[in-house]
């Protein structure tokens, strides 16, 4: 984990301490770390969440990634005081560049990446649950796209929020900017489910736990699968999976579990 060189506004700061690690049971939970600004994203807060995102890729232990925000919120997106200061198109260019870099990260990394979320999830914050694989929030949580009401679009947050809810229901929220509570992003997909502020630790470990438990070697397999098909034509998408499918039943990881299975026992993965 890097160390703070400079206050959090400081566009020219060595990534650090903006993202917490911790590695417990084989889950490594990654927690964004600028409670005062309801852990906004700066771009060293980004590149710091990519930094820790390619250290946990290369992690053979690592088998899930829970990420969440400290203080009062998850994420209320980017950091518009930065954004001010650093008022250029040169800037501007990296600032989105690299958060659409972050964004294909966690859709990249083997590891499925779980969004815990509490307080709020705004713009980018709302794209970066969107983006992640499987979302749970603390049911008093709310969830918006408010760039509209200050003359921002929230174009770049458009691209995962189409991708995770109907279209009509994301238009909705981009649109109007207004707060949608965690029961309705439940309903339109936004995330998995709402829970009690008081069990959504718990419900995410267990959930973490369960992934945990399968074959790293599957699981790397099946997540990439997903990404790539889902653009596809049904007929190419068919064509594609079979070949995984194919390389998949020739794993050992495979051949180990249909053989537990068959015989009644526990598998033995190796990731592979």
């Amino acid at each position: 984990m890097a160390q703070n060189a400079g206050s959090e506004s400081d566009v020219s700061v060595v990534y650090e301490d903006l993202v917490l690690r911790e590695d417990r049971g084989g889950v490594s939970y990654l927690t964004l770390n600028r409670p005062k600004a309801y852990n906004a994203l700066s771009l060293g807060c980004m590149q710091a969440l990519i930094n820790e995102l390619n250290g946990v890729a290369d992690d053979k232990s690592i088998k899930v990634v829970v990420l969440a925000g400290s203080g009062k919120g998850f994420c209320a997106g980017h950091d518009l005081k930065e954004m001010k200061e650093g008022a250029t198109e040169a800037f501007y260019q990296e600032t989105f560049a690299t958060c659409a870099e972050l964004m294909a990260k966690i859709q990249s990394i083997p590891q499925p990446v779980i969004a815990k979320v509490h307080g709020i999830a705004t713009a980018a914050g709302c794209q970066l649950v969107a983006t992640c694989d499987l979302a749970y929030a603390a049911s008093d949580s709310r969830f918006a796209t408010p760039g509209v009401n200050i003359g921002l679009f929230c174009s770049t947050p458009m691209v995962a929020l189409t991708r995770a809810v109907h279209p009509k229901q994301a238009m909705a929220m981009l649109l109007t900017g207004e707060m949608v509570s965690a029961d309705k992003a439940e309903k339109v997909g936004l995330i998995n489910e709402a829970v009690a502020p008081n069990e959504l630790d718990e419900r995410v470990d267990q959930v973490a736990q369960l992934i945990a438990a399968k074959s790293s070697y599957t699981l790397k397999v099946g997540k990439e699968a997903f990404y790539q098909q889902r653009d596809m034509s049904q007929s190419e998408a068919y064509s594609y999976c079979s070949r995984v499918m194919t390389e998949n039943m020739l794993a050992h990881d495979a051949q180990e579990g249909v053989d537990a299975f068959l015989n009644k026992r526990s598998p033995c993965w190796q990731g592979r």
